[in-house]
């Protein structure tokens, strides 16, 4: 980058939920509802603010059928496999949590250092819980929604982090939110 000044998120893999729109990828949802819908023609404005800010989306990640379920299981994909969570048959499977079950677990598994959830009802805190990692729901509002499909109650969604830390999830919650990212403003040179 010009002047050597690195953006808060230069060059950091960062995993989305497939609710928010990645332009040029199809949205699913979670499910086969939406396997005819268009490919997103623009960013959502979460992704617009990672990219903003030097993200690299590498992907966008598995979640329950619409967002409404908070245990994890998919019916229609595969469900994707907590390193952490509860044994939920007799073969040792482990449910990861949801609906942010994907974005937790390539957290957990060391896929990405950070992820994009959303959270209506507990979807970013359930599976973070399940699969040991950091993650919070914003308040509603903080993180626009533009370019997310909607959930089971619009009024409550929100887009939040996932992550191994606290320090991490405030980096990626303070890029979404649009707010300044401490040690990222321009020093003054003194001469």
């Amino acid at each position: 980058r010009a002047c050597n000044k690195l953006r808060p998120l230069e060059g950091v893999p960062v995993a989305v939920k497939d609710l928010l729109n990645v332009a040029g990828v199809p949205t699913w949802a979670g499910g086969p509802q939406c396997a005819n819908c268009p490919v997103a023609a623009r960013d959502a404005v979460a992704v617009e603010r990672l990219r903003a800010a030097g993200a690299v989306i590498v992907g966008k990640t598995h979640l329950t059928q619409l967002a409404c379920v908070g245990h994890g299981h998919n019916p229609h994909y595969e469900t994707p496999l907590s390193p952490f969570g509860w044994t939920v048959d007799g073969e040792g499977g482990r449910l990861p949590g949801g609906s942010s079950s994907g974005s937790a677990v390539a957290v957990a598994g060391g896929l990405v250092p950070v992820a994009v959830g959303t959270d209506t009802g507990g979807s970013i805190r359930i599976p973070a819980a399940w699969c040991g990692v950091t993650g919070f729901k914003p308040t509603f509002g903080r993180v626009p929604t533009d370019g997310c499909h909607p959930l089971c109650a619009e009024s409550l969604d929100s887009i939040g982090p996932l992550a191994n830390s606290v320090e991490d999830c405030d980096l990626l919650f303070r890029v979404l939110a649009g707010l300044p990212v401490p040690g990222a403003e321009p020093k003054p040179k003194l001469s």
